[in-house]
């Protein structure tokens, strides 16, 4: 059973929509990928290769709610995401600090610019209540708040 907590951390990721849940979902990989330089050079490798591992299921999640051919960018994007994906694997399975580092810089720029169109965007009008759904769990769960 969910804690009060786990279940407003499910209903507060229902609520940012779509295009907030993706800026969230980078800051996570930025914040796993600082989690585990840090756990790097600290010696502690198993924790930096769990951080790098959560990376590693945002991108997978990123990469398979992707409508690749809805829009011009999309196949540039997934090669970024499966460049990224694979980076992360070999950071995590080396353990190595400085590929963990170029992994970060793969994924601020990207970061900045969805920060940047979704900042851009209208706000959206009002919110109804909010029922938590499958993909409001699991993102809760991908992101570390519920």
């Amino acid at each position: 059973m969910h804690s009060v907590r786990s279940q407003y951390a499910v209903a507060a990721v229902a609520v940012v929509g779509p295009a907030r849940l993706l800026t969230m979902r980078y800051e996570r990989m930025l914040l796993d990928v600082d989690r585990a330089v840090i756990s790097f050079q600290a010696g502690r490798r198993v924790d930096g290769t769990q951080h790098l591992a959560h990376a590693q299921e945002i991108v997978a999640e990123l990469m398979v709610s992707m409508q690749e051919g809805a829009w011009d960018g999309g196949p540039q994007l997934m090669s970024i995401y499966r460049h990224l994906l694979t980076a992360l694997i070999e950071a995590g399975v080396t353990g190595d600090v400085d590929r963990t580092i170029a992994c970060r810089g793969l994924i601020l720029p990207l970061a900045e610019a969805w920060h940047e169109a979704v900042d851009q965007a209208a706000p959206a009008a009002g919110v109804a209540a909010v029922t938590p759904t499958r993909e409001s769990v699991m993102s809760a769960r991908l992101l570390g708040v519920g």
